[in-house]
């Protein structure tokens, strides 16, 4: 009680959670000095390459084995029985359900908003261009079984996938030793709330490749999981290798990574919220990332002083730890609000929050994000269960060029072109003018043969 003030007896220090990076002097490019995982997708690809030409060449037997291999479980049956869908809603516990309902009744009004219309444009008398917006036929829909389950994620695939119009949907979800081989009981009780009876217990790249290439899935070959046009859902790294890797084969979302959440906050941040905040996210993996940029030390040392008082009484503290401790997460000093507007577009985080004066003014600036959290009261948790906005995000920087899953992500858009005798007659020069400076004559001879025919 008194030793604190001997001679020769120090307060113990407090260490930092966070390493920090100093930007208070200003650089030209910042995003090289930004704390970011290293993540080699390329080499993931060429580990994963075998798994997926063994699915294609030998489809079940091949799946089986790395399910085996990888998840410790190898179901007999490859399909969730459709009784088993219903039996886990019949089991769900009323509080999940009412959550899960209340996320996908949000979740719904938001995409169902984002519908696209056809749109026809006169070009000129008698030529028009008709955009139409036809969604992809059939998706596959991956939601993850590892260190967690999300249920919520079957919400956030599944509902613009319904609302863009999509005729068939599938699920594949990770087999658990817990239940039997099938995927955890809650996930499997959101595709009951939404009607989705076609969910495979497969997960990881093999998961990936059966839903791009097709497959038998039982040892009879009696049932088949045919070939899906689009596959859509975050996963580990083996899951975004394969998705890389089959790019083509298939459409793809975006290569979904470890999450990652950047805060954007000044001196009026409540660093009881930032904490909190930042060990929400951590809590995924321990190669998730948690980014603080600010202009005031204050806050960074408070910050600081909560994480170190927060992170030893959450439940998954040692994840927390390794995540908030590892080089992808940080705090970055900035000289001023505007500084770190642009050092958070550098970034490019897939959540980002702003917790500043004038919050939505700011947020407005803001160019790079998946998603963005205005004020104190709107958490990223919000966003991953009940805000409406979608939780599949872009990461690793992917959110400069892509975008959240959306009704839009099933959607393709396609031009009807039609022109009358006229209007053909009137363009046909500029058409043969084009088509012999590229040297491609018998383009010209397709529209003259027709006036040709019409001279005659």
């Amino acid at each position: 009680m008194g030793g604190a003030g001997q001679p020769g007896l120090e307060p113990p220090r407090l260490a930092r959670v966070l390493h920090r990076i100093d930007l208070r002097d200003g650089v030209r490019d910042p995003r090289r000095l930004l704390p970011r995982a290293r993540l080699d997708v390329s080499a993931a690809v060429e580990r994963i390459r075998p798994l997926v030409e063994e699915v294609r060449e030998h489809g079940y037997s091949a799946i089986r084995a790395a399910s085996e291999r990888f998840d410790g479980v190898s179901p007999e049956v490859l399909r969730v029985p459709v009784q088993a869908i219903a039996e886990a809603e019949g089991a769900l516990d009323p509080r999940v359900r009412a959550a899960l309902l209340e996320s996908i009744n949000r979740a719904r009004r938001v995409h169902a908003a984002q519908r696209r219309s056809d749109h026809t444009t006169q070009v000129v008398p008698g030529g028009t261009v008709t955009e139409r917006w036809v969604p992809v036929d059939r998706v596959g829909l991956y939601v993850p079984g590892g260190l967690a389950m999300y249920p919520s994620t079957v919400v956030m695939n599944v509902v613009p996938a319904q609302e863009a119009g999509v005729r068939s949907l599938v699920v594949a979800s990770p087999p658990r030793k817990d239940n039997g081989g099938l995927p955890d009981r809650r996930v499997l009780a959101a595709c009951a709330l939404l009607g989705v009876d076609e969910v495979y217990a497969v997960g990881g790249a093999q998961a990936v490749a059966m839903l791009a290439y097709g497959s038998s899935v039982d040892p009879d070959s009696t049932a088949f999981c045919t070939p899906v046009d689009l596959i859509t859902g975050p996963g580990n790294i083996w899951v975004t290798a394969a998705k890389r890797l089959l790019r083509g084969v298939v459409g793809i979302d975006a290569e979904a990574g470890p999450t990652e959440i950047a805060i954007l906050a000044d001196h009026t941040a409540d660093p009881v919220h930032v904490a909190a905040d930042l060990i929400s996210q951590a809590e995924h993996d321990p190669l998730a990332a948690s980014v603080l940029v600010t202009p005031s030390v204050e806050l960074a040392d408070a910050v600081d002083r909560e994480l170190a008082r927060q992170v030893p009484a959450t439940r998954h503290t040692e994840r927390v730890d390794t995540a908030l401790t590892g080089e992808q997460s940080g705090i970055v000093l900035v000289a001023d609000l505007a500084a770190g507007l642009r050092v958070v577009d550098a970034y490019a985080a897939e959540h980002l929050e702003i917790q500043t004066e004038n919050a939505r003014e700011w947020a407005l600036r803001v160019r790079n994000a998946g998603a963005i959290f205005v004020g104190a009261w709107s958490p990223v948790s919000l966003g991953d269960y009940c805000a409406g906005s979608n939780h599949v995000l872009p990461t690793g920087g992917c959110a400069r060029h892509s975008s959240g899953l959306s009704v839009q992500s099933f959607l393709r858009g396609v031009h009807l072109v039609e022109y009358t005798q006229d209007a053909l007659r009137d363009v046909a020069p500029h058409v043969v003018a084009l088509a012999t400076v590229e040297d491609l004559p018998a383009h010209g001879q397709a529209v003259t043969a027709r006036l040709s025919e019409e001279a005659s």
